[in-house]
């Protein structure tokens, strides 16, 4: 997953209690929703309510499935979704540790500073323009 915001204490205790029960309880807590999933299947697909999308309210996570025809296959991979963004919002964040630059990269980035400085002050210099 993209970058990570931060989140508050009583939802990672959330994700991480969720995390931890079964299927069948997890399922019982989050919000489930049936909806007619677009796209290529043809008239099997998008006549029939098969898209899933599971919201677990004490954490906030939403996820949605619309991949099959099948609203059950479809309700699987909404759970293992789930079952994923409940895992990485338990996660706790590591503390940054701040660094400073080593004396050769700063070296580095000086050199090169000064390089782009000199060849500014030909073109300025320049008796042609």
């Amino acid at each position: 997953m993209g970058e990570r915001m931060a989140v508050d204490v009583p939802t990672r205790q959330a994700a991480r209690r969720a995390k931890l029960l079964d299927d069948g309880d997890l399922l019982a807590e989050c919000e489930e929703t049936f909806f007619a999933a677009s796209g290529p299947g043809g008239q099997h697909r998008n006549r029939r309510e098969t898209g899933v999308r599971l919201v677990h309210p004490p954490s906030g996570v939403s996820v949605t499935a619309t991949e099959r025809r099948s609203q059950a296959q479809n309700r699987a991979t909404a759970l293992a979704r789930l079952r994923a963004a409940l895992a990485d919002l338990a996660r706790a964040q590591k503390p940054r540790k701040p660094t400073r630059p080593t004396r050769g990269s700063q070296r580095r980035r000086l050199e090169s500073k000064k390089r782009h400085a000199r060849k500014k002050a030909i073109r300025r210099d320049d008796p042609t323009s």
